[in-house]
């Protein structure tokens, strides 16, 4: 379980505020990414699992975890309107 003080995050776009990605993004978000299908904004095709990760407020982006520290960067953040909601 990732442990964080989510007060002091903000999106490094808009400045909003961010929460914890729930189970249920993360599975939607890791079938895409095992299908080939999910890029991040910077354009870069994913391969690898994202096992966490921050949405901000208008739960349209999501910004991934790796080994526990969050990615904040614009071009690292993950377009949800890439994954199918079924």
């Amino acid at each position: 379980m990732i442990n964080l003080q989510l007060e002091r995050f903000r999106c490094p776009q808009d400045g909003s505020r961010l929460s914890l990605a729930d189970e249920t993004v993360l599975a939607r978000l890791n079938r895409e990414i095992e299908a080939g299908n999910l890029q991040n904004s910077g354009g870069q095709s994913l391969t690898a699992p994202i096992p966490a990760g921050l949405i901000r407020a208008r739960a349209d982006l999501l910004y991934p975890i790796v080994d526990r520290i969050p990615v904040l960067l614009a071009g690292e953040a993950i377009r949800l309107d890439q994954i199918s909601h079924s």
